[in-house]
């Protein structure tokens, strides 16, 4: 289990989150609504850990919205902060980068 994702759901669960500029544009454009982010996290599978990025540990997750479709969430934590959890963006995987698990990107 990525320790940044148990603490972006420790945070969720406290509602300690914010949504980036770009992810406010990114939930807007995929016609993506906040609250299903929220409510998916618990059920997130890591596609790619960040945990030692320069800006902030960072993890990328697949989710599903209500309706089961995919999304990726890139959460973040800024450096030297342990609160909020960042939605850094989310968009809906595409077949054309993403393998057919969408776990994993196409060379």
């Amino acid at each position: 289990m990525s320790q940044t994702l148990q603490r972006i759901r420790e945070l969720v669960a406290r509602r300690e989150v914010r949504v980036s500029e770009h992810g406010y544009d990114e939930l807007a454009d995929e016609d993506i609504f906040l609250d299903e982010i929220l409510a998916g996290v618990a059920e997130a599978a890591v596609v790619e850990d960040y945990p030692t990025y320069h800006k902030g540990p960072c993890v990328l997750v697949l989710q599903r919205d209500e309706r089961g479709r995919p999304i990726h969430v890139l959460w973040g934590i800024a450096k030297n902060t342990s609160s909020p959890a960042v939605v850094v963006t989310a968009y809906r995987p595409g077949a054309d980068r993403w393998s057919d698990d969408l776990m994993r990107r196409k060379p």
